[in-house]
């Protein structure tokens, strides 16, 4: 499975949750790493203020903070290629770089919370088109 790290700048928390203004982009990819965590990927987020030897010791993004700075964080990178600079990847993309693909995502049918499978047939499940 292919190895994901995403290198973020110096954050005072990961979740985005702390302080008065809450980072949706923190919040998401919090909620996407852990998603694909569950599903058994390889990946791992890496502070700069809590870990710079993650961000010393690899090729790939000691020269990409050489040439860009920490001003071109977050930098996702996927068995030492870069793959999406600036902003966090969406689940989507970080489902398909982890080969697990879109079947992931679907929700696993829940009866007992009244989440059920799709009806074929239109979105009343029957052959009529009521929507």
């Amino acid at each position: 499975m292919p190895a994901i790290r995403i290198y973020e700048s110096a954050l005072c928390c990961d979740t985005g949750v702390c302080g008065p203004d809450v980072d949706q982009s923190l919040v998401d990819v919090t909620a996407n790493v852990r998603h694909l965590q569950g599903l058994g990927a390889d990946i791992a987020r890496h502070n700069l203020a809590s870990d710079p030897t993650a961000f010393a010791t690899d090729e790939t993004v000691r020269g990409y903070m050489h040439t860009v700075g920490s001003k071109g964080l977050p930098l996702t990178v996927v068995d030492g290629v870069t793959v999406a600079t600036g902003a966090y990847p969406s689940r989507a993309q970080l489902l398909t770089f982890a080969g697990l693909g879109e079947a992931a995502e679907e929700p696993t049918p829940r009866p007992e919370l009244g989440l059920t499978e799709k009806k074929s047939g239109g979105c009343c499940g029957g052959s009529t088109s009521c929507c």
